[in-house]
């Protein structure tokens, strides 16, 4: 049996392992927009929505696409309930309708271009022409992000595309790519974890990490339970064990929860997708 079929049979148990049972005995799907592997993001995002489920009195169940394209697909169908993604602000998901109601406490995010500490690559422009790794077309900050630099820096690169941001890091440390549009915070996560020393060769101005947003079917009620059990997860000593054993799966750096935030934090992503110079966004 091939390895990738592997992974996603186990990611797919674990999900399912993961629900809790409620009374009214309703599943509500989370969608988590893939940054890294199935596997890993299931280990990440299992406990915590166990727990955030138990705290809120519903149930919640994780579910992405294959790859970051086809779970950005499935946000502008409308298919999950919850949904971890910046993927909501996009042209062809907005009007979906998913309303943010939390974010990570973490810093901002930023895109970058990335180059290995000892590569040959010193400036943008030394990238004309040549190939520049991105996780999918489906990543804002890893990809949309710095596209969008390059192109009003008139530097064109030939694009090659590896399903998720922690797979064009990994193509970036093996050298198979010379340069990469990354996400600062995950870049930042795998290099700690992997060993991996690189250069920044350009970056974004800053941005609020991917929201937890509800669909507009979901209740008023329900999803202020949902919203209150991420934001005072981290007060819990149960719940702050939680996020700090998943944060340790990925060397993921405090402080650690969430907070509540609403659309109006993330203008700046629907502004970018008003004047940028990239197309099939």
């Amino acid at each position: 049996m091939k390895t990738g079929w592997i992974a996603a049979i186990l990611f797919y148990l674990t999900a399912l392992a993961s629900v809790s049972c409620h009374a009214d005995g309703k599943v509500y799907s989370f969608g988590v927009l893939n940054q890294r592997s199935i596997t890993l993001t299931a280990e990440y995002w299992n406990p915590i929505l166990k727990f955030v489920g138990d705290k809120a009195g519903v149930a919640l169940q994780l579910k992405m696409g294959k790859t970051a394209p086809e779970t950005s697909a499935m946000i502008g169908h409308g298919e999950f309930d919850f949904v971890y993604s910046n993927t909501i602000f996009t042209p062809a998901n907005d009007p979906a309708g998913y309303r943010v109601f939390a974010r990570p406490i973490e810093e901002a995010i930023q895109g970058q271009i990335v180059t290995l500490e000892d590569s040959a690559i010193r400036l943008l422009t030394d990238l004309e022409g040549r190939e520049v790794g991105f996780p999918s077309l489906a990543g804002f900050v890893g990809y949309a992000v710095p596209m969008n630099g390059l192109l009003h820096a008139g530097i064109n690169v030939k694009p090659v595309f590896a399903g998720n941001q922690e797979g064009i890091m990994a193509q970036l440390k093996s050298g198979r790519v010379i340069a990469a549009g990354v996400n600062s915070q995950v870049m930042r996560d795998f290099a700690q974890r992997e060993n991996v020393k690189y250069r920044v060769l350009w970056f974004s101005e800053k941005y609020h990490n991917l929201p937890v947003s509800a669909h507009p079917r979901v209740s008023a009620e329900t999803v202020a339970a949902v919203r209150d059990a991420f934001i005072n997860m981290a007060k819990d000593v149960e719940g702050k064990k939680i996020l700090e054993a998943s944060a340790a799966l990925i060397k993921q750096k405090p402080p650690f929860g969430f907070v509540a935030s609403d659309d109006k934090e993330y203008e700046n992503y629907r502004k970018y997708y008003k004047s940028t110079l990239v197309k099939g966004l």
